[in-house]
């Protein structure tokens, strides 16, 4: 089941993927968030974190106006015993209200500048790994830094881009991709010293007729195997080692530049409509 919601920050769209899994992601920007539920305070921070840093002070600023508004108002007085009980509650949501008055924007806003941060970092390594013509930059960094780099790579190529956080340096699909209405799973593998044999690619396309994806992509700084490459031929497997990764990401960078110096003017317009 889904929800959208629309405000000056745009149309959000939200639905659980199961009693365990939220997603939602803002309509058109090509970025989704999927979080397995916990407290419910760092889910929110972790989802609107992926969104663009608009999103969060546009919500904050709502957030405020819309929750001032009640905690302003008076709570009725009991005039009877009957309505003592309503009148305990009104109370207590109001003390609520209050409070959450300032701790929701403080978490949007604070949201807002992780996603910044996460921008800069993403956009960083795309400029980093195009600047090095020798590669040194892409053997170097560390897993998370090349599944964050993978993932945008493939944003830049007009994919929404499902980051799973299976986490971990060797852990099943990382990134989930849609455009249209197929659907294409990535798996990374940044190793350093060994071949993606085989076996990786038969795993993923396992979970890909599982899933019914239409695709896949392995996506290594290395090398693959000869084995690896022979049995990806007659299947819908698209295997991207180093110099094509590297060549993937000199492909979008003036997309990135382009998006970097464009986003200042879409936050002032986003700002000025409200």
């Amino acid at each position: 089941m889904g929800r959208t919601f629309c405000s000056m920050a745009g149309c959000i769209r939200g639905r659980f993927e199961s009693d365990e899994v939220f997603q939602v992601e803002l309509q058109g920007s090509g970025q989704v968030a999927r979080k397995k539920k916990g407290s419910t305070a760092g889910d929110l921070f972790d989802v609107i974190a992926v969104l663009p840093w608009w999103v969060g002070v546009g919500l904050a600023v709502l957030a405020y106006v819309l929750l001032h508004r009640f905690a302003a108002e008076e709570v009725a007085v009991a005039t009877s015993t009957n309505q003592m009980g309503s009148m305990a509650a009104a109370y207590l949501l109001k003390a609520l209200v209050f409070w959450g008055q300032y701790l929701l924007p403080l978490i949007f806003l604070a949201a807002a500048l992780a996603s910044v941060i996460k921008r800069h970092k993403r956009q960083g390594l795309i400029t980093r790994v195009a600047g090095d013509s020798d590669g040194a930059t892409l053997r170097a960094m560390a897993w998370r830094d090349f599944e964050l780099l993978v993932g945008e790579a493939f944003r830049m190529r007009g994919y929404t881009v499902i980051e799973t956080g299976s986490g971990g340096a060797d852990g099943g699909v990382d990134l989930r991709l849609a455009k249209g209405r197929e659907t294409f799973l990535v798996q990374c593998k940044h190793w350093k010293a060994f071949k993606v044999p085989v076996q990786v690619v038969r795993e993923l396309y396992g979970v890909m007729a599982a899933e019914g994806a239409a695709g896949g992509f392995v996506v290594t700084s290395g090398a693959f195997t000869s084995e690896a490459r022979a049995f990806v031929r007659g299947c819908n497997i698209e295997l991207i080692d180093g110099p094509k990764l590297k060549a993937m990401v000199d492909a979008v960078l003036p997309t990135v530049r382009e998006r970097a110096e464009s986003q200042p003017a879409a936050a002032s317009t986003a700002v000025s409509s409200k």
